[in-house]
């Protein structure tokens, strides 16, 4: 038995605990939690002024993309994804996205992230997951936006997903991500969803994340529509929204896949999003950097969605902290709705906790700190300038930890961030995935 004792517990189901303790028996599940006078004996660890609470979940990130940090500024979205895209395909062989996701996964950790959902082309990031010892999901990106492509895809489906199930754990599982609208065809939408169901696999799919999407959809227009004419695919309007086309194909009501943004979610949206139980992953700060926007976060708490928070990838975000986007989702509701109290910390630390838990499935076992769970801990230092606060821990871990490095992160019990070091780090890595930054600014470079 190991007992970690800290100033506060914070089980993010109850209130923080002041003078506390969490015990971890030999199966990486918690035993105990609460006062430290009458916690059990076993292997003390005195984190001292620290908070300790669950593992923080990334309920949406793109780990390959690690190595195109700073690559892609101020660009529009179109330019910035069509940019992506081709250098992606150009540049970073598996061996340099393996690398970046290994980067990602050490970044995630150092933040006191121990769940990534992961969407992934290469499916690299499930070996990076896997060899870390974190926990997540990755789910296998499908393209084809014209219906010829349709057998071949699915057949490339079938073969990563196969490939991927060699390397699963149970940590580290498979999911399946029709990619967007605007670039899967809706007959391949609807087999890719159907052979994740068959094969029990969790679906996931970025929807309602821009405009351009939406205009898309609704007139078969703009740069999606344009782009697709040029390659002699046929375009023609569809649905509302997104989330429409998603229901009128049946996959809302039977895939129930994650919806990953929502920016663009309109009232009938938000209503079809809770009457399906269609998780979302929010994700504020990517949402804002490309300009999409803000998504109507308040009212899908308000209609009973499972919400939980995402980074999105360093590609357009430039940073992998969930508290931080806890803080982020604070900021831009109440500015958004004009309300002081449209989103408060307490609703916003459950989002980055049990709230991605839940949006992934896995609540029964991560995302709040309770007896008979999985160990999956954080714990943040609050004895430097930015930790002394008036008492209200949970206010103190969004408004003002955020950017800091987490002091303790365990997943399944094993500890694999001590004294604010990720454990087991190759030291080699920053500099090959820095050369990888290197050859990405030469392509551009070339481009010009």
């Amino acid at each position: 038995m190991r007992v970690y004792h800290a100033r506060w517990v914070v089980p993010v189901v109850a209130p923080p605990i002041e003078h506390a303790a969490v015990a971890v028996n030999e199966a990486g599940r918690i035993a105990y939690v609460g006062s430290a006078a009458g916690a059990p004996t076993g292997e003390r660890v005195d984190l001292g002024d620290a908070a300790l609470l669950p593992g923080l979940v990334n309920a949406h990130t793109h780990l390959e993309l690690t190595a195109m940090r700073g690559f892609l500024e101020e660009l529009d979205f179109v330019t910035w994804i069509r940019t992506l895209t081709r250098a992606r395909g150009e540049v970073l062989d598996d061996a340099r996205l393996l690398d970046a996701a290994r980067l990602g996964v050490a970044e995630g950790l150092a933040a006191g992230i121990t769940t990534f959902a992961d969407t992934s082309a290469s499916g690299t990031p499930m070996r990076a997951l896997v060899e870390a010892g974190a926990r997540g999901i990755v789910y296998q990106e499908v393209f084809g936006p014209a219906p010829e492509q349709r057998e071949a895809s699915m057949a490339g489906l079938r073969e990563a997903v196969a490939r991927l199930r060699a390397l699963a754990t149970p940590l580290v599982r498979v999911g399946v991500s029709p990619h967007a609208v605007f670039t899967v065809h809706e007959d391949l939408l609807v087999d890719a969803c159907a052979f994740a169901m068959r094969e029990g696999l969790p679906v996931a799919m970025h929807v309602s994340e821009s405009r351009q999407e939406t205009e898309f959809l609704r007139e078969a227009s703009g740069p999606f529509a344009d782009g697709l004419r040029a390659r002699g695919i046929e375009v023609v309007r569809r649905a509302h929204s997104p989330v429409h086309l998603l229901v009128e194909l049946g996959v809302a009501a039977v895939a129930r896949p994650l919806l990953i943004h929502g920016v663009t979610f309109d009232a009938s949206d938000v209503h079809f999003v809770a009457e399906y139980g269609c998780p979302v992953a929010h994700c504020p700060a990517s949402n804002a950097k490309l300009g999409h926007g803000a998504a109507p976060l308040v009212e899908l708490l308000d209609a009973g969605a499972v919400v939980g928070l995402g980074s999105d990838s360093v590609a357009s975000n430039n940073r992998m902290d969930i508290l931080d986007e806890a803080r982020q989702a604070v900021l831009v509701q109440r500015a958004r709705t004009g309300r002081h109290d449209a989103l408060d910390a307490t609703r916003a630390l459950e989002l980055a906790t049990l709230g991605g838990a839940r949006a992934l499935g896995l609540a029964d076992r991560v995302g709040s700190l309770a007896v008979g769970k999985d160990a999956d801990l954080a714990a943040f230092a609050l004895d430097e300038p930015r930790g002394i606060a008036a008492g209200d821990v949970v206010a103190t871990l969004v408004y003002s930890i955020a950017g800091r490095r987490a002091t303790l992160v365990t997943v399944a019990g094993r500890e694999l961030v001590r004294d604010g070091r990720v454990l087991d780090a190759d030291p080699e890595l920053p500099g090959r995935v820095a050369a990888t930054t290197d050859a990405l600014r030469t392509w551009a470079a070339a481009q010009r």
